[in-house]
């Protein structure tokens, strides 16, 4: 990576700190590090610590940064009807996830909207590890709850909301961090599967591999009572730095990783969206999940219009930005975009007709007021690293 002389704090991370903010285990460790907290989903976060965020997103690329993402809603879903039941909701094929593999997939309506991305993990404990976004949490647990207890739906379905927190060890580095700290093999853990272990002395910890920055990374839940001890433990190595918002932000987006709230949403569908292989391919054919039939007309006809990648010259391109055809015309709107630390230009994801979503096609951005050259790019903008076992 390279260093970008732009530093990027998007301005929703600074606003003033609200009053009634919900705290994650770890609210007082981050104050205690000089974590800055903002609000983010009614949660109280730190956006980034002492570093800055540029040097804080760079860190992570290069070597390792540890995240507190327990605002994230944790439920686990018990009963022999637990795959249907879930099956019902989201579009991706959880019968045929082995145990402890998990996957991402998305909560659609009626109409194809997505609801939400969420992770499935299929666990060996006979039940699934589902997690889902802190901002929809209450309209999750509210779709997931209204079969529970239901007789007339006939399903034999148990919902448990965790209060384990939940932190993120992303970076290279990772597994040099993390694997004198754990009996398990982690060679044996590929992309995407988990399993439960103590992690350096702290027993009942599920460690996932996965991560929302593009690089190998390990999302570990940890009871509550001992998440501060183990972040203590986990810092202990030199490598290891602490991470707020900032850098998660800009990190998920040179990675080409989508934010619910901005880049997804319930007017969005996941072929909208170029999420089709979320899809199950038994899903497609039996077309049981919610908006099923929208969603594959969407697929044959193609839709009318298409997340894509920008990048650009000029002044950063924000949320909201207007895209404009080479004519001039209003073509889409840009929801997510920052200037990439690495890469030293800026970058930016948005939804575009169609007929303008082809790789290399220039386009225009309107920057207050003014036109900017950029250009639709592959994404992601930087290449990701997941650990798969070759």
């Amino acid at each position: 990576c390279c260093r970008c002389s732009s530093l990027f704090l998007a301005i929703i991370y600074c606003l003033p700190l609200q009053e009634n903010l919900k705290h994650t285990p770890l609210y007082d460790f981050h104050r205690h590090h000089g974590g800055k907290m903002v609000d983010f989903a009614g949660w109280s976060l730190p956006v980034q610590y002492t570093y800055s965020h540029l040097d804080s997103h760079l860190h992570t690329r290069q070597h390792c940064s540890l995240f507190d993402v327990s605002h994230m809603l944790q439920t686990k879903v018990f009963g022999r009807d637990r795959v249907k039941f879930i099956e019902s909701l989201v579009v991706g094929d959880i019968a045929e996830l082995k145990p402890d593999q998990g996957t991402l997939s998305l909560f659609t309506n009626e109409k194809g909207g997505i609801i939400d991305d969420l992770i499935v993990t299929n666990t060996s404990d006979q039940h699934l590890y589902v997690v889902s976004n802190a901002g929809c949490m209450d309209k999750d647990f509210a779709l997931m709850e209204v079969y529970e207890g239901n007789e007339s739906s006939r399903q034999d379905v148990h919902l448990e909301v965790s209060d384990n927190a939940l932190l993120a060890l992303q970076g290279p580095a990772m597994a040099h961090v993390l694997q004198p700290g754990v009996a398990d093999d982690l060679a044996k853990l590929p992309f995407m599967s988990s399993a439960m272990m103590a992690v350096f002395g702290v027993q009942g910890c599920r460690v996932t591999r996965c991560g929302y920055t593009g690089e190998d990374g390990v999302e570990i839940s940890v009871p509550a009572n001992q998440a501060v001890e183990l972040a203590e433990l986990l810092l202990r190595d030199s490598t290891v730095w602490l991470a707020g918002l900032a850098a998660r932000d800009s990190l998920r987006l040179e990675a080409g990783l989508c934010l619910y709230g901005n880049d997804i949403d319930e007017n969005t569908t996941p072929v909208e969206a170029s999420l089709v292989w979320t899809l199950g391919k038994r899903r497609r054919v039996a077309m049981d999940f919610p908006g099923a039939s929208t969603i594959l007309a969407q697929i044959k006809e193609k839709p009318k219009k298409k997340r894509v990648g920008l990048t650009s010259t000029g002044p950063p391109i924000r949320q909201h930005v207007p895209i404009l055809s080479p004519g001039g015309k209003a073509i889409g709107e840009v929801t997510s975009g920052c200037p990439s630390p690495c890469l030293q230009k800026n970058i930016a994801m948005g939804y575009v007709d169609s007929e303008y979503s082809k790789l290399n096609t220039s386009l225009t951005v309107e920057v207050r007021k003014k036109n900017y050259p950029s250009l639709v790019t592959k994404m992601p903008f930087t290449p990701t690293h997941y650990y798969t076992i070759k």
